[in-house]
């Protein structure tokens, strides 16, 4: 139910009918372009309230990201948790299991990019 769920929004945000909250993350999705072949480019902002967290999640590609509000701890599977605040920035490989975290008093917001598989959800929670 819930992968159906975020299909959904997922599939609404990527047609630019508007923000998506899923999870504990909202996604407002400012652009896609199909390439290269094969895949799309998203460009969008998430947020995540103060003491919030994403939610263990994938995406059929790599993201890459600039943090423009707030600090939050990244914790891709696998490796030790990053702390990163506003001006830092972060990779995330493809199909890496990760969660990302708000901490202390302000909501965080990133700017991301997502190169992902055509056709496939941005998103979807980890198993």
């Amino acid at each position: 139910m819930l992968k159906k769920l975020i299909l959904g929004l997922t599939i609404a945000a990527i047609a630019g009918i508007g923000t998506v909250s899923a999870q504990g993350i909202k996604r407002t999705p400012l652009q896609k372009v199909e390439f290269p072949d094969g895949y799309e480019t998203v460009t969008a902002i998430a947020e995540i309230p103060s003491g919030g967290a994403s939610g263990r999640h994938t995406h059929p590609g790599a993201e890459t990201g600039y943090v423009l509000e707030g600090e939050l701890e990244l914790v891709i599977d696998g490796k030790p948790p990053l702390k990163l605040k506003a001006g830092d920035s972060y990779q995330i490989p493809v199909g890496a299991v990760h969660d990302a975290k708000a901490v202390g008093d302000k909501p965080m917001k990133v700017l991301g990019v997502y190169v992902v598989t055509k056709g496939k959800p941005l998103a979807e929670a980890a198993k």
